[in-house]
């Protein structure tokens, strides 16, 4: 990526960003997009600025507090040391796979989301929801994209089924290895405009990356037997788009669990919390309690079980990551609260 002679407004530069940082001529301080993430540096660019620094701020910032992809960041002119980060408009994050309980970051200031999920096997309605929760929950607009349409004959039934998860949601189904038809993508692809690729490995998004931005760098070959492409992508990055904008491709994600998005799970299964609130009893387990506006809807058939299923899971593995965050945030507070007795301790006994 070269960006010398890209102005800020190129970078996705926006009032919103812009009323938080006014520097003055003699100013010291500069603001750049982080393009991409390593371990304990960050890739910057900015107006005649493109190279990599340091990523650790000032003070001792918790996970949130720390640049991820995507993000405006405020360094000093001459030692391009990191000064602080600009608050975001969007901020997508997960709990990080594994057992432990940490949030990681996935990236800032997204405009788009491009759902990405393909017209075979892969088709998920549980892993799609999950994609349109983390969406909404940042704020950010969905779009599902249905890949590999020149191989399914029942390309209009994948559609239907992706457009009854949430109301208004925008599909749109291609070939991603064609330009043309990648394409109609374009609307949310223009000058400063940033879009990010979410969805499982193998359909399709290292291609479509290439197709939006006319080159072949993430191309994996085709695994024998199951039409899935070795992923190559490793890391987070913004890639440079040929209308003018920015598309974050990030790594297949593995044990993707929610953390933090009751608003996002309410916005996606509206009907569901639309009938819960009409339930009799506010705290309705919507089990056996009469009254149960849920269970009147599945027996009459207004809402399908299999929907209900998915929402029940979803709330149970948020409310528990929830519980376990802020379990977590705790020990932490505590901990820090007992350093700084513990250092206050020391200084008195210096002192004397």
């Amino acid at each position: 990526m070269t960006s010398r002679f890209l102005s800020l407004a190129d970078l996705g530069w926006t009032p919103y960003f812009a009323s938080q940082f006014t520097p003055s001529a003699s100013s010291d301080e500069r603001a750049v997009r982080v393009m991409a993430v390593h371990r304990g540096h960050v890739t910057i660019a900015g107006e005649d600025i493109d190279t990599t620094i340091q990523s650790h701020l000032p003070g001792a910032p918790g996970e949130e507090d720390r640049p991820t992809v995507g993000d405006w960041l405020v360094i000093e002119r001459t030692s391009l040391r990191p000064v602080r980060l600009l608050k975001r408009s969007s901020l997508f994050k997960r709990r990080a796979a594994g057992t432990g309980r940490e949030l990681q970051l996935i990236a800032a200031n997204v405009d788009t989301l491009f759902v990405v999920t393909s017209c075979n096997r892969d088709f998920n309605p549980a892993r799609l929801e999950r994609y349109l929760v983390l969406a909404s929950e940042a704020g950010v607009m969905p779009v599902v994209v249905l890949t590999k349409a020149d191989l399914a004959d029942d390309v209009a039934d994948y559609a239907k089924a992706a457009r009854r998860l949430l109301s208004g949601l925008v599909v749109e189904t291609l070939d991603a290895r064609d330009p043309d038809a990648a394409a109609v993508l374009a609307a949310w692809c223009g000058k400063g405009q940033t879009v990010a690729l979410l969805g499982s490995s193998g359909v399709g998004k290292s291609t479509l990356v290439n197709s939006l931005s006319g080159g072949d760098a993430l191309t994996g070959a085709v695994r024998r037997g199951d039409t899935k492409g070795r992923h190559t992508t490793t890391g987070r990055s913004l890639h440079r788009l040929e209308q003018g904008g920015w598309l974050l491709d990030t790594p297949g994600m593995r044990e993707l669990q929610l953390a933090d998005v009751q608003e996002g799970l309410d916005e996606v299964f509206n009907d569901i919390a639309a009938l819960a609130g009409e339930c009799r009893f506010s705290d309705c387990a919507h089990d056996s309690e009469p009254g149960c506006a849920i269970k009147e809807a599945l027996e009459n058939g207004s809402l399908e079980p299999e929907r209900l299923a998915r929402w029940l899971k979803l709330a149970a593995e948020d409310a528990h990551n929830r519980a376990s965050l802020a379990e977590r945030r705790s020990r932490e507070r505590a901990f820090s609260k007992m350093a700084r007795s513990v250092i206050r301790g020391k200084n008195t006994r210096t002192e004397r």
